[in-house]
C-alpha cells in the first residue's frame, strides 16, 4: 500500500458516479496530484470540496500509479470568504484553473505551492490583483518563460523603464518605446516602485495575462481559461496592444 500526508488547496471537484468525487489538488510536497474522494457528493463534504479551499490530505492506493484515494479534512474555508464577491471569486477561480491546466501532474513545486498560499492569504484584502500579477509573473519564471524587466531591451539602461515589448518580454524605457508606444504593453508602476490602483492592476493583468496565453496555450494550441479573460471586466477598460518591431 501506497501512502502520504500533505497539505494542499483544492484546484478543481468533478463528480464520480452518485456519490464521489475526483479532487485535484496543489499540494505542498507532491505537486498537483488527483484522487478519488468516497462521499464527496454528500453534505457533510460538499461545503468542504470548494475550489481554492485549504486542506489536509490523506491519499492513498494500491500502487503509486492509480488514482488512489484522498481523505480530506478541511483546514481554511477560502472560498467562502470570496463568495460575495464576484472580482475576487472570478481571480480564485482563474488562479485555481491555470495551475489546473500548466502545471505537471505529481511535479513537486514547492515554490508554487507557496507562493500560490501567499496569494490566496492576500485575497480578502485589498491589493489582491496586485498580488495575484506578481505571481503569475512568478509563475511564468518558474516554468521558463520569465520576463526580464530590469533593464531597457533597446539601450541598456535601468531608469525610466515604462514598457515591455510583447515579443521578448523585456522591459523598454520611455525614450526608446516612443516611436512604438501604440504598440507595446505597459509596465505598471507598481512593479516598478510606484503605485498601486485598479488601472494599474489591470494593466499588470493585462501583462502577464498577454504572456500566459502566449507561451502556456496558444503555444500548445490551446484556449486560456474563460475564468482568466472574465477576470478582466471587473477592472476599467484598456487598450490591447500588439508587437513592437525589432523589440
Amino acid at each position: 500500500m501506497e501512502t502520504w500526508q500533505d497539505e494542499g488547496f483544492i484546484l478543481s471537484v468533478r463528480a464520480h458516479g452518485e456519490t464521489s468525487a475526483i479532487l485535484t489538488c496543489m499540494t505542498a510536497e507532491h505537486g498537483r496530484f488527483a484522487g478519488l474522494v468516497r462521499g464527496g457528493q454528500s453534505k457533510r463534504l460538499v461545503p468542504v470540496l470548494q475550489v481554492g479551499n485549504q486542506v489536509e490530505l490523506r491519499w492513498s492506493a494500491r500502487l503509486s500509479e492509480n488514482l488512489g484515494r484522498f481523505d480530506v479534512e478541511l483546514a481554511q474555508p477560502r472560498a467562502a470568504l470570496v463568495m460575495g464577491n464576484a472580482a475576487r471569486l472570478t481571480a480564485l477561480q482563474a488562479f485555481c484553473g491555470l495551475m489546473q491546466q500548466v502545471l505537471a501532474e505529481r511535479d513537486p513545486l514547492p515554490a508554487i505551492y507557496h507562493a500560490g498560499v501567499a496569494w490566496l492569504d492576500m485575497l480578502p484584502g485589498p491589493h489582491w490583483a496586485e498580488g495575484l500579477v506578481s505571481f503569475e509573473l512568478g509563475l511564468l519564471q518558474a516554468l521558463g518563460f520569465g520576463l526580464d524587466l530590469s533593464c531597457c531591451a533597446a539601450t541598456g539602461q535601468t531608469d525610466d523603464l515604462i514598457y515591455v515589448s510583447p515579443r521578448s518580454g523585456r522591459a523598454v524605457s520611455a525614450e526608446a518605446g516612443e516611436p512604438y508606444k501604440e504598440r507595446l504593453l505597459s509596465l505598471p508602476e507598481f512593479l516598478r516602485g510606484g503605485g498601486l490602483g485598479p488601472d494599474q492592476a489591470r494593466l499588470g493583468l493585462q501583462l502577464t495575462g498577454h504572456f500566459i496565453e502566449k507561451h502556456l496555450f496558444h503555444a500548445n494550441n490551446r484556449p486560456i481559461p474563460e475564468s482568466r479573460l472574465r477576470l478582466m471586466d471587473h477592472f476599467p477598460a484598456s487598450s490591447v496592444v500588439s508587437e513592437a518591431p525589432g523589440a
